[in-house]
Order: structure tokens, then sequence, then C-alpha cells
């Protein structure tokens, strides 16, 4: 295998948060691997509805912070939530800065949105629906124009070199079908979420756990990899992935009905369309496997006007042969964030030396147990930042990788059979007969195609939502036992290999 030498940082993964650890390195180098092209095969570019940042003058990042919490049941790690909340409103300004068109009101403010769960209209947004679209472009042409970043495109990440002592001092790429080593002082894993391992999903199909899956096989610990979101309002046209109706649409009068037109939402929860995000995606779900579907009626909140306000949503639902200006549009919960991941301090290190996370594959504590609206942008620019700049300080050991195992991939076909088993049985609703059976169909998958990274993020996730017995946040247990006390969290892939019959770790 070769090997090359990068003096600088190594990162994994071209979204918001590889990008800006990439930039925050500056001066020491930094290289980015992307198996996708720019702006493609990243959950970032697809976002919708914005930032969360206490940008108005009746905020404060203090009430930021309290939503935050709130919103994560229990579960969230609140002098983390402080400091994202603490530095978002400049990581806003520091995008705007780089040519990020926000959303301005008359007199030149930010014009923000109100979204579920929080108690002020806080998310800055882009042409409607358009945030992620266009903060990516004006990321992307900043961090072509640095001097000290470098991209390679068509690079999949397929290992992590270590040393003797277990010091991540690289990582095993495949660049147009060749392995190859690339050791460096320190790599950011920018990898993204595992929405790819579930049938319906919002997010990009590439997505399948790769940075968690290899952090954990090189023996990082992983917070809370049981917790994962559903939108409650993926767009239900029979697209692979789905795309999304921005929960902005809620927050701009929009209604949930069923086939009869009779608005639900009141039924479940008191703040009814605005109601927290795993609460919506449960209403959903109930009401479709009640027979009764389930629609987001937006023509009198927007009707004639989304075109102009929502572009994107307008033309997903054209192109599925939906008219939102006169149509409910039919939704379903799918697959959006995944709450878990790779565990970090507050500059992304992680507990294996030389390896540090950011945004959707890191697990930071600020997002709990559900994930408030539109603070995952703002976590992947705050953390980002962060962790590149911590990264660039790391001295280079000197130490020589060992040769590194690499995972071998899962083949198409069973990787859909994968999807469809996470889909239904660690989904939107789960339960223990269910669970066992995943984590037995992964251990068959394992037998018969080798232990690639996809299985082990999913045995991550069937494991941890095996044991956790309670229903918290994004994760529901039709067969709960009362809720206990809150506790997130921490295993290493050791513990959840214990066979099936004997999981018995605990949160903690």
């Amino acid at each position: 295998m070769r090997r090359l030498r990068h003096d600088g940082v190594v990162v994994v993964g071209a979204g918001l948060a590889g990008l800006t650890a990439a930039l925050a390195t500056a001066p020491a180098k930094a290289l980015v691997l992307t198996g996708a092209p720019l702006n493609q095969g990243c959950s970032s570019a697809w976002a919708q509805g914005g930032l969360a940042a206490a940008l108005a003058d009746d905020d404060t990042p203090d009430l930021h912070a309290a939503d935050t919490v709130a919103a994560g049941a229990g579960l969230v790690d609140e002098a983390m939530a402080q400091l994202l909340a603490a530095e978002g409103p400049a990581a806003v300004r520091a995008l705007a800065a780089l040519g990020a068109p926000f959303d301005r009101t008359a007199e030149g403010g930010f014009a923000q949105s109100l979204e579920a769960a929080h108690s002020r209209a806080r998310v800055a947004r882009v042409k409607g629906d358009q945030a992620g679209r266009e903060i990516m472009n004006a990321v992307t042409v900043a961090a072509m124009a640095a001097r000290h970043v470098e991209v390679r495109t068509g690079a999949r990440l397929r290992g992590l070199l270590q040393d003797v002592d277990g010091r991540v001092r690289g990582v095993v790429a495949e660049i147009a079908g060749e392995l190859v080593e690339i050791t460096a002082r320190a790599v950011v894993l920018a990898t993204g979420g595992v929405g790819g391992l579930y049938a319906e999903t919002t997010t990009p199909a590439e997505l399948v756990g790769d940075g968690l899956g290899l952090a954990a096989m090189a023996g990082a610990l992983i917070g809370d990899p049981e917790f994962v979101q559903f939108h409650p309002t993926a767009i239900d046209i029979g697209r692979d992935p789905a795309p999304l109706a921005t929960e902005a649409l809620r927050g701009e009068g929009a209604v949930l009905v069923n086939a009869q037109g009779e608005r639900f939402m009141g039924r479940y929860h008191e703040k009814a369309e605005l109601a927290p995000r795993d609460v919506v995606a449960r209403a959903i779900h109930a009401e479709r496997t009640a027979g009764r579907g389930a629609f987001l009626d937006a023509r009198a909140a927007v009707g004639a006007h989304f075109p102009d306000e929502f572009p994107g949503v307008f033309a997903a639902c054209l192109g599925g042969g939906v008219d939102p200006r006169v149509q409910p549009i039919p939704v379903a919960p799918a697959c959006h964030y995944h709450m878990g991941g790779i565990v970090t301090d507050a500059d992304g290190r992680t507990t294996l030396a030389g390896l540090f996370a950011a945004g959707e594959c890191a697990s930071t504590g600020v997002h709990g147990a559900n994930r408030l609206a539109s603070n995952s942008l703002l976590e992947a620019a705050v953390f980002g930042a962060r962790a590149g700049r911590a990264a660039a300080a790391e001295a280079d050991p000197g130490t020589p990788p060992q040769r590194s195992a690499v995972a071998p991939a899962l083949p198409a076909e069973a990787l859909q059979r994968l999807r469809k088993l996470m889909s239904a049985r660690a989904g939107v609703v789960r339960d223990a007969a269910g669970l066992t059976s995943l984590l037995l169909a992964i251990e068959a998958l394992e037998h018969n195609h080798g232990r690639s990274v996809a299985l082990v993020a999913a045995r991550l996730v069937a494991a941890c939502a095996l044991a956790r017995t309670e229903s918290r946040g994004g994760h529901f247990r039709a067969d709960a036992a009362a809720q206990a006390a809150p506790r997130r969290t921490f295993v290493t892939l050791a513990e959840v290999d214990a066979p099936v019959g004997a999981l018995r770790f605990a949160a903690e």
C-alpha cells in the first residue's frame, strides 16, 4: 500500500463541519478528503431551516441554551449547550462575512424563523428553505480560495492508521480504486450521520456511519448512538432519499391534517404543530399506521407564495406530482439526524489521541435525546472551527503507524436489506423483540459479508436501543419500562459485541 505524508491535518468530510475545520487550521495545512464532489453527498448542503442563534434584541444565548436543554429530554450537557449558544451569533456573522446571503429585515438585521420548541424566532434563514445550499456555496468558495487548504474529491475513508500505543496517525483512503495510507499530525472526522442505514431517510444515501464505525473499531468511546431523530415531514412521494418539507413551514402556520382534512396534532401535544420533533414524528407515524394518513397543509399559510418563499419544497413537490399551492403535501417520518456519535470534548478531541471529530458524527452532548431544530448547522460551524484549531495545534509525534486493517464494503443488496430492517425495527417506534431480531440479522450479515463499517454503526444503534428500556426523546420504546433517571450512554464497540442475549450494559 502506497504511503503519503501530509504535513498538517487531514479532514475527512466536506460538509459544513469539515470545511469549517479546514479553514480554522490556518496557518497549518489541511487536506480535505471527500468521496463525493463538493456540495454533494453531505447533509449540510441539503439543510433547509438555517442556523439557530440569539441574534435578535429580544433573545439571549441563555434563552437559546435553555431551549436546547429542554428539547434534549434531560440528556443535554448544559455546559456544551451554553458554549454553543454563546458562540452561535459570532458563527452566523462569520458565515455572512464569507458571503452566505442570509435573509435580512428592512432594517438590515437577520430575518429569523420560528421553529418547533424554540421560545423565540431565532433561525437565520436563506430564501426560505435554501440555507444549507447557499451557506455551503459560500464556505466552499472560501475553502477553495484558502492557500492552506487542499481538497481531494473521490477519496473515500476506508481505515484509520494507529501507532503501537493506539494514537491515530492518519487514514487509509481509497482513491481511484487504490488504497493509500496518508499520515498526518492529526485527523478530524466530519463524516456526517447514519441516514443511509435507513430505508426512509432525508439524508444522502452515502452516509452510512463511516466515521462512527471506524472510530469505534479503533477503540474510541461512543456516546448515545440509540438516539436517532426522525424528521416528521419528509415529503412522501416515493423518492430515496425523501425530499424534506422544512419545519419553517409549520412556523409560518402550515398545519398537519389527515386524509379527511382534520387537524390531529392537538390530540398529541398542547403545542400542536410546534411540538418537539419526536412528538410530531410519532403522531404522524400513529396516524399513518391507523390508516388515516398525514398531510402538511400550507395552502392558507403560504399558498401562491411557495415559488418565492420556499422554492426547494415547491420544486420537490411538483416533481412528485403535488402542487403545494393548492394541495396538502403527503408526509411521513424519515431518518434525519443522529444525535449520537464519537464522544468529544469542547475542542473536538475524542478518547483516541490524534483523532478529532466534528459535526453529526460527533457526540458533543449538545443535542441530548432530541436535537432542537436548526442547532445542527450551528454545531457544525461552532465545533468544526474549534476542532480545526485544536487539531492544528497538535504536535506530530513522529511515531510509525502500524498497518491498518481495511473494513470490507457491504454489498449493495445486503445494504438494502439492512436499511429495510433498520427502518422497521430501529425506527420511530421500537421494542425489544424487533431490536433483538435486528441484532441477530446484523450478526448474520457480518457472518456472510464481513464486518463493514455500516454494520458496526447499525449494531451500535440497535444494541444501545435494546439496552435503553425507557422511552426518551427520539428513542421511543413501545414496551418501555418506567422512565429512569436521565443518564447518557457511553460505550465501546467491545461492549456492544457481546452476544445478543447478554446485552446488559446500562446507560451511564
